[in-house]
């Protein structure tokens, strides 16, 4: 959580961590929490690829996502969630907690989210919420596609 503030803070960007008792396990379980609307939520998924590993991004009210159509925009031929293990190992964090910002890895990001003011997502922590502008997602990860 310290690396997660420094990184705000270092980039200047206006954020608030909200403390929540209990982890939240889903978008919809989010946005009741905060009282949002659920495209707000954003979760960050890993995604494993022959190329290596990626982030993405998502917005909550999204619902499922066409791995097939991401992977075409990656250059891919195959492409697939990472296991609890494999997230664990590549971020350090367990899922459900993947940070928003701050990984190493090569991210993608849900065009769905710049619609909003504010997202809320992981922080690395699993009873705390980061609540952020979604064009500071830019700012600090390695973007590298944007998802229709």
């Amino acid at each position: 959580m310290d690396n997660l503030k420094s990184i705000l803070q270092e980039n200047d960007v206006q954020f608030e961590v909200i403390h929540h008792e209990s982890p939240i396990h889903t978008a919809q379980e989010g946005a009741d929490y905060f009282g949002i609307e659920i495209g707000q939520t954003a979760p960050t998924l890993v995604l494993k690829s022959e190329k290596g590993y990626f982030a993405m991004i998502i917005s909550g009210g999204r619902g499922r996502v066409n791995l097939e159509e991401v992977s075409e925009i990656l250059g891919c031929n195959q492409l697939k969630m990472a296991t609890p293990k494999e997230v664990q190992q590549i971020t350090g964090y367990t899922v459900g907690s993947v940070p928003l910002v701050g990984l190493s890895l090569p991210c993608i990001v849900d065009k769905e989210l710049f619609r909003y003011p504010f997202i809320y997502g992981g922080t690395g922590e699993s009873t705390s919420t980061l609540k952020i502008a979604p064009n500071a997602l830019e700012k600090l990860n390695q973007v590298v596609a944007l998802l229709d």
